[in-house]
């Protein structure tokens, strides 16, 4: 089971060269695929701020993803407590919450983040 991180996300829906073979059979192949929906507001976050151009709006983001059979993960309070726990490695919000929601519900992130393995996590790249 596998937490996409908001840059392969984009990548793997764009169908960019950006993402690694590994990273895109992965998404491929696995029945339970996940991304956060803290992944969509932080698409929104940059859109709003002139951060990312995109020419996919949130909710068609969201509707490609149930296409691809890609779930999305909410924000739960369990989640939360598990990020007051977590080191201060990463400086990131969102990477931050995707890290704690991983752990919380035992998921390999997807991710080309180098920080991001710095925690006792399962990544895949």
């Amino acid at each position: 089971m596998f937490l996409i991180d908001t840059h392969a996300l984009l990548w793997y829906l764009r169908d960019s060269p950006e993402i690694s073979k590994t990273a895109k059979e992965a998404i491929d192949k696995s029945d339970r695929i996940f991304t956060s929906i803290a992944s969509l507001w932080e698409i929104a976050i940059k859109r709003n701020i002139g951060k990312l151009d995109l020419e996919f709006s949130s909710v068609q983001i969201e509707r490609l993803c149930i296409q691809k059979e890609i779930s999305l993960l909410p924000i739960k309070a369990e989640h939360l407590d598990k990020l007051n726990d977590l080191p201060k490695h990463h400086k990131d919000p969102f990477d931050r919450l995707l890290i704690a929601q991983a752990l919380a519900e035992n998921l390999c992130i997807i991710t080309r983040d180098q920080t991001i393995p710095q925690y006792d996590i399962k990544t895949l790249w």
